[in-house]
């Protein structure tokens, strides 16, 4: 039986800091041979569309995609699966670039698709969780999930979180044409989708983990967009419209 092809999607602005240190862990946890990383850089001016280029040009499993100017985690996102969706990969992993989630997590979201859709990992189910976090970060966090998980009426726990595995047919299945939010909500509408088109989702626990340098990209618009696309996918997809 042929193992599955994956790579891990990077979205990068101003990761400089962060980016080759994460590319070279990824290298030690993938099979080279067969898996990649794809950088998506939203033309940071730090330089680390240039840094991303001198690696791709050293190691043959990194590529990079570049795209002109900062429009949100969702629109870089989408970029890079249409990317990809046009030649063989079959898994195509979310991840951080800043070391909130562990590369050494990735090969166990990996396996897990094997016997799923979709495949999260969840900071909020047994054994997962996160660390360096004060009292009101923790609260915006949980309470923005469980906002979610009420208003859209599932039972998926960490409906936030951006440390996904999708199989290639999960994301051919959902319209990436329809995929509107840009900032966070683009965690919650990609896997509501996934949940509506009767998929399976599986959540594995995770470590979640503040971010080793640079600055935090959250802002009150992100959460502002999540907390009024959540009501509106529910009413969409109430009304037949999702």
């Amino acid at each position: 039986m042929s193992v599955p092809r994956a790579v891990v999607c990077l979205p990068t602005y101003n990761e400089r800091e962060n980016l080759e240190a994460m590319v070279r862990a990824l290298g030690e946890v993938l099979d080279t041979s067969r898996d990649g990383v794809l950088v998506i850089d939203d033309g940071s001016p730090d330089g680390t569309g240039d840094m991303a280029d001198g690696l791709a040009g050293e190691l043959p499993w990194v590529s990079v995609l570049h795209r002109s100017e900062k429009e949100g985690i969702g629109p870089a996102y989408v970029a890079g699966f249409r990317h990809l969706l046009g030649g063989d990969t079959e898994l195509l992993l979310e991840m951080d670039c800043d070391f909130s989630h562990d590369p050494r997590d990735v090969p166990r979201l990996i396996e897990a698709a094997g016997e799923a859709d979709l495949v999260l990992g969840s900071r909020y189910v047994a054994d997962g969780g996160t660390a360096n976090w004060g009292l009101l970060r923790r609260v915006i966090s949980r309470g923005g999930c469980l906002y979610a998980q009420v208003l859209l009426g599932v039972r998926v726990r960490d409906l936030t979180g951006g440390f996904k595995c999708f199989r290639r047919e999960t994301l051919e299945a959902i319209d990436l044409d329809a995929l509107s939010a840009h900032g966070y909500a683009f965690q919650i509408e990609t896997t509501y989708r996934v949940l509506r088109a009767g998929l399976r989702v599986q959540e594995i626990p995770i470590r979640f983990t503040e971010r080793r340098a640079g600055a935090s990209k959250m802002t009150s618009a992100i959460v502002l967009e999540a907390i009024w696309k959540v009501p509106l996918l529910r009413l969409r997809a109430l009304l037949g419209r999702l």
